[in-house]
């Protein structure tokens, strides 16, 4: 990475049995992938916006891994091999073609010579880390919960009818994580008053948290697809956070995470 690029991924160290996933919010491009993006591609508009601010300081201790690169360079939330996460449906894939509407995204679009030395330059990295976080977690705890943090703005006709509920949590059918898991963040969603919650809904969990939720082996793996409604003071830009709705829902996303905290020496390996 040269040309004052940033590093790929950042990761800030804590001594929690909790690991945060945030592999959608940056929005760093590589001069040669902004050159290639059409002016809808530059709009950067599936961005996971503000969503690592929403989640600062509500966990002390918790591990972050953030990839610091845009989704449309390569979605690190992908498979390599860009394997369908949802056959039959419309989604967008390992380096999306589209924006979440389904309009085109690139003048031109990138080839597979291209794809392999994006997999190698940004995905590769950011999974390296995450590898190296749910390691060093699981020697110190015996356990290590990859909560995997998204957002998405809650009407897209393209990938799912009517409105989304506000909390989509997504666990693989119930096979990424203990039971309990699954249990305490859906009671904690269905009790906040004045939001929606569904599990395992549109959203099942991507990739990261098919790959690496392996309860078994003391690694459990959650997504929380949050409707952009519920954070943001409009679903287009310029994309700001609303200090009202993040109060309200910053409290409830707490509750969750410390209570997944409380159960991680129930879990251990």
């Amino acid at each position: 990475m040269t040309g004052g690029a940033p590093t790929p991924v950042e990761v800030v160290q804590g001594d929690s049995p909790v690991i945060l996933g945030l592999p959608h919010t940056g929005t760093w491009l590589p001069q040669n992938v902004r050159a290639a993006l059409n002016d809808r591609g530059r709009e950067l508009a599936d961005t996971d916006w503000n969503i690592h601010t929403l989640y600062a300081g509500l966990l002390a201790g918790a591990t972050t891994v953030r990839a610091t690169f845009h989704r449309y360079v390569i979605d690190a939330n992908r498979g390599p091999e860009n394997d369908s996460l949802y056959p039959g449906q419309n989604t967008t894939g390992l380096v999306p073609l589209t924006d979440f509407d389904g309009t085109p995204i690139w003048t031109v679009e990138p080839d597979a010579a291209e794809i392999e030395t994006r997999l190698a330059q940004f995905h590769a990295p950011y999974h390296a880390a995450l590898r190296a976080e749910i390691a060093r977690v699981r020697a110190r705890h015996g356990v290590a919960i990859l909560y995997d943090c998204h957002s998405i703005r809650s009407h897209i006709p393209f990938l799912f009818k009517g409105k989304l509920p506000d909390f989509n949590i997504g666990t693989a059918n119930h096979t990424s994580c203990a039971r309990q898991i699954e249990t305490v963040t859906a009671t904690i969603c269905a009790r906040a008053l004045g939001f929606s919650h569904v599990v395992n809904g549109r959203f099942k969990g991507g990739w990261t948290t098919r790959h690496y939720g392996q309860p078994e082996t003391g690694v459990h793996a959650i997504q929380m697809e949050l409707a952009q409604s519920t954070h943001l003071a409009a679903e287009a830009p310029p994309w700001e956070i609303s200090a009202d709705k993040a109060a309200r829902l910053r409290p409830h996303l707490a509750e969750i995470l410390g209570a997944l905290e409380t159960l991680a020496p129930e879990l251990r390996a």
